[in-house]
């Protein structure tokens, strides 16, 4: 078998109602003759929509392919022998340009029962927002199933939802169970649990181009909702120049953010997984085994496990998010 090498693989783009331009016009990635692009997934183990590898010897292979030939060789021990030949995470980016629905996502759990699938936690890095953009996450006060309903039925759902102000670089870690949305206007980096589940809460009486409204599922989402109310929604971190920072930690993944004006080595030996670059500024150059694998602004690159030893090279610097499993 080929000797394992930092992975590039095939953008798969997604037209959705809420879709818009910002994929081409900002991230420069052709979506060719679709009218819009909502999602792009960069890397995705999901069972519909499997990356296939776009650089090098293993190009035309398919993630799922590879995981069965290079097993904890390509996603370390640990991950191997908990997720077997399903890759656990699922890498997008999100273009609004009108507002989400309202939805949820369930837990492990309940996903396992409903639909034999993981659960759906996600985080958000915004890479770019109109002036005045915003999201909702979570509640914006204590609340109980039927205070809940009360509201919903009564059509005042969005009297209880929190709203937040956004901006670029802002982070938001969304638990399964989180009622969320993101705003008109919000280009976003999705790091996320392989899954496709997403119970629709409410999608303001939107119609499609036939006239038909999206599919709610109202009750389904009641089971998945944590009705809690939290004092933060938005995470909290300080960017430091030509340092690792980290964002998120949970048992799903660890999410840092990289932002460098220098080159710089990263030394994954001491970790049993996979890494994933997302790029979502600038540009730079991963330095493996004698090649170089040039990555630019909405590039994402897979370093299997077998990749101990990376150097990163810019000339102009670059912002990055950098994925794992602990």
């Amino acid at each position: 078998m080929p000797s394992l090498y930092p992975l590039k693989f095939k953008t798969i783009y997604k037209d959705k109602i809420w879709g818009g331009q910002k994929i081409k016009t900002y991230l420069h990635k052709d979506f060719g003759t679709l009218p819009n692009c909502g999602e792009t997934w960069e890397i995705s183990g999901v069972k519909s929509d499997v990356s296939v590898v776009a650089n090098g010897e293993l190009a035309g292979e398919s993630l799922a392919g590879l995981l069965e030939k290079y097993q904890g060789d390509l996603v370390g021990k640990k991950v191997y022998d908990h997720f077997g030949n399903v890759f656990p995470l699922l890498v997008k980016f999100i273009d609004a340009n009108e507002d989400l629905s309202i939805q949820v996502h369930p837990g492990d759990e309940l996903a396992k029962k409903r639909h034999n699938s993981f659960g759906k936690t996600e985080m958000w890095y915004v890479i770019e927002a109109d002036p005045g953009s915003t999201l909702i996450a979570g509640f914006n006060k204590e609340l109980n199933e039927q205070e809940y309903l009360e509201k919903f039925n009564s059509g005042h759902l969005i009297d209880i939802l929190n709203k937040e102000d956004v901006k670029a670089g802002d982070v938001f870690f969304l638990p399964a169970g989180r009622v969320h949305t993101i705003g008109k206007g919000l280009l976003i980096a999705e790091i996320q649990q392989t899954s496709d589940i997403t119970y629709r809460i409410y999608d303001f009486d939107r119609v499609d181009d036939k006239g038909n409204k999206r599919e709610l599922h109202t009750e389904e989402a009641l089971a998945a909702i944590d009705f809690k109310h939290y004092p933060e929604y938005k995470t909290a971190y300080q960017p430091e120049e030509n340092k690792t920072v980290m964002l998120v930690s949970c048992p799903y993944f660890t999410t840092n953010l990289m932002e460098f004006t220098e080159n710089t080595e990263k030394d994954y030996s001491g970790l049993d997984s996979f890494v994933i670059y997302v790029c979502v500024e600038g540009e730079f150059t991963v330095k493996h085994n004698g090649s170089d694998y040039p990555v630019k602004m909405g590039d994402c690159i897979l370093l299997p496990k077998t990749i101990d030893k990376v150097q990163l090279e810019t000339k102009e610097g670059f912002k990055l998010l950098e994925s794992f499993i602990e």
